[in-house]
This record gives structure tokens, C-alpha cells and sequence, in this order.
């Protein structure tokens, strides 16, 4: 079973597609340094089931010649990234800096705080802004809820993107094409018995989100939560991030989540357009 933020074995063949990214704008090649991107995805290779790893070990997994793999990690504990034994080489907490440096950077994050605080206080749940990054769901933002315990992910948290409600408003500001793409690439692991693991569902419930501007999504990660989201757009209709909430199930049965919650996440969302 795949968990939440792991990642999978990225293919020799696909080395160079992930090298090369996808620009907001044209780069020339000879403008780019291929190592770093070789080094960025060594650092990625590691996860929750890869914690330790040998040299042919990531180079199993990422595809990079072991030779180039052992100087890249190598390199990343003469910087202070990762540590190692002679052997096994694994990553230190220095690497948080760089995820760190994003959160505290981005304009995103800083615009929605106040208005994501002020929508937590009054509906006593926690709220989140996430993107999408590639086939995960990444959480950029999170408000405080007022209730001494919350749920809900974490700022810099990584999920498997089909198991949250954001995903599907994310991926209505698709065309059909593009979401036929991401699907067909896409990994529909099982978490619950709710949770939607066929291609054709899951193009369903997006096209249905695109059709009402949001989504709720019940028991696909945990059998005892619910999520709600709704895409944040800019001035322009560019979809910036969703907005969402994690909810108790027993808490908010659907209809009060379409009563109560959905207007005021449409409401804050058009509200923070001219902002983002």
C-alpha cells in the first residue's frame, strides 16, 4: 500500500523529462545546470520506506549513473544535507530548509493567512490552501483553529493527490485532454474502502466538481473524515491553489457541509481573487 507522501521509483527513461520541467517561460538548455536537477531528484528518492539507502539504491530508483549518484551524495554531506556511515547514506533535518525557504518566501501563503484565519474563526474548523505538484497535493497554508485539538494537514504536508477534495477542483481548471493525461499517468492506490481507485470514477467526480465549482470528498484517506474544497482563482480566472477544510464526518453530515461550509469557501475565495 502506497502511504501518504511516499513516492514512486522514478524510471531511467523518465530521467530527462523530469531534468527538464515545464517552464513558465522558454529556458535555453545550455542555460541549465544538469546537476543540480540530477542532485534535486537524489534528494526526492528519499522517503518513508527509503529512508537509508546505498549509493546503487538510488541509483535503482532514480535512474542516475551510480558512479554520478555516490558524488552527488557524497556532496550533499559535505553540505551538511545528508550523513552516512560509509555505506548507507540517509538525510538530515538541514534538507527542511529548502521547503522552509518556500513557505517562508511565497506570496501565496502570506496573501491568504489573514483570510483563511478569519474563515476558521468563523466556522470552528480548520482551513487549508494547497497545489497541486505533479501527482501529489501539497499544503502551502494553514489556518489555527480555535478548538484546542485540530485535523487537517500541515503546512509543507504531501498527500497522494485522489485521496483529498482539492485534487478534483484542481484538476477541473483542466481541459479534457490534460486530465486524460494526468489520470492515465496516475497511481489510484486504495486507503479505505471509500476511496476511489478507477480512472473513470475519478474523471466523473472532476468533471462534476468543474460543473459545481467544489467538491466534497467523504472517508478516501481516513473512513472518519471529510474534506471540502474549492479552486482559488486570480482576476485573470488562473487557478492559483484550492481552499479547503478537513472535517469530523460525524460532525458534518453532507447537507450541512452544502448549507453551511461550501457558501462560505466560495464567499473567502472570491473574496481573496483581486488579492492572488
Amino acid at each position: 500500500m502506497v502511504t501518504p507522501g511516499s513516492r514512486r521509483t522514478v524510471p531511467a527513461a523518465a530521467v530527462e523529462t523530469i531534468e527538464a520541467g515545464e517552464a513558465a517561460f522558454p529556458i535555453d538548455p545550455a542555460d541549465l545546470i544538469a546537476g543540480l536537477g540530477r542532485g534535486l531528484q537524489v534528494i526526492e528518492s528519499f522517503d518513508d520506506e527509503h529512508a537509508r539507502m546505498t549509493a546503487a539504491q538510488v541509483h535503482q530508483r532514480t535512474g542516475i549513473p551510480r558512479t554520478a549518484v555516490r558524488r552527488h551524495l557524497l556532496s550533499l554531506c559535505h553540505f551538511g544535507y545528508a550523513a552516512t556511515d560509509g555505506k548507507h547514506f540517509w538525510l538530515t533535518p538541514r534538507v527542511l530548509r529548502l521547503g522552509q525557504s518556500y513557505l517562508e518566501s511565497a506570496r501565496l501563503p502570506r496573501l491568504v493567512q489573514p483570510f483563511i484565519q478569519r474563515l476558521s474563526a468563523a466556522t470552528g474548523e480548520t482551513v487549508n490552501v494547497s497545489e497541486l505538484d505533479g501527482h501529489v497535493v501539497v499544503y502551502v497554508a494553514r489556518s489555527n483553529t480555535p478548538r484546542v485539538v485540530s485535523i487537517g494537514f500541515h503546512a509543507g504536508a504531501r498527500v497522494p493527490a485522489h485521496v483529498v477534495s482539492t485534487s478534483r477542483v484542481l484538476l477541473a481548471t483542466l481541459s479534457d485532454k490534460a486530465l486524460q493525461k494526468w489520470v492515465a499517468q496516475h497511481e489510484f492506490a486504495g486507503f479505505t474502502a471509500s476511496t476511489v481507485v478507477t480512472a473513470e470514477t475519478f474523471i466523473e467526480q472532476v468533471r462534476q466538481a468543474r460543473r459545481q465549482d467544489h467538491w466534497i470528498s467523504v472517508g478516501q484517506l481516513d473512513v472518519g473524515l471529510t474534506g471540502v474544497a474549492t479552486v482559488l482563482r486570480d482576476r485573470h480566472g488562473a487557478c492559483k491553489g484550492a481552499l479547503s477544510m478537513t472535517l469530523q464526518s460525524a460532525a458534518w453530515p453532507p447537507e450541512q457541509i452544502v448549507t453551511r461550509l461550501v457558501p462560505a469557501l466560495l464567499e473567502t475565495a472570491q473574496t481573496l481573487r483581486p488579492v492572488i
